[in-house]
């Protein structure tokens, strides 16, 4: 399993005018996971959506979410979750930030945008074995 080095933020991602912010962070427990989750979406709170995925724990203990938080089902915290996995990535949070930027992307436009933002920012980070 790998985990990312430390906390960060990405550059944003411009995608027909909407902007896509990760942000990212080592977490150990569900409440942690939450926090920040919350602290990027009130630092984002004129965002129309805040999507995220976290995984803590390993194997049987492996404790996951997502949420798609208001864009169509399935189209970000279910992409964004399966880089965590193809990664083998645990005890780490994302979130991505989505600022509209009036021209609709459809679901596989939101797909590639919300998983690339997440493969950005691990990149840019780096991981650790575990």
């Amino acid at each position: 399993m790998k985990q990312i080095k430390q906390a960060g933020q990405s550059y944003p991602l411009i995608e027909k005018k909407s902007k896509f912010i990760a942000s990212i962070a080592p977490v150990a427990t569900e409440s942690e996971a939450k926090a920040f989750i919350k602290k990027i979406s009130e630092q984002h709170y004129k965002a129309n959506h805040n999507c995220y995925a976290y995984r803590i724990g390993i194997d049987k203990e492996l404790l996951v979410n997502e949420s798609d938080e208001g864009e169509p089902s399935g189209t970000a915290g279910q992409p964004m979750m399966y880089v965590l996995e193809k990664q083998e990535i645990t005890n780490t949070v994302v979130v991505v930030t989505r600022y509209f930027g009036g021209i609709k992307l459809g679901k596989g436009g939101l797909v590639r945008s919300y998983s690339k933002a997440v493969s950005q920012i691990i990149k840019a980070i780096g991981l650790i074995t575990i």
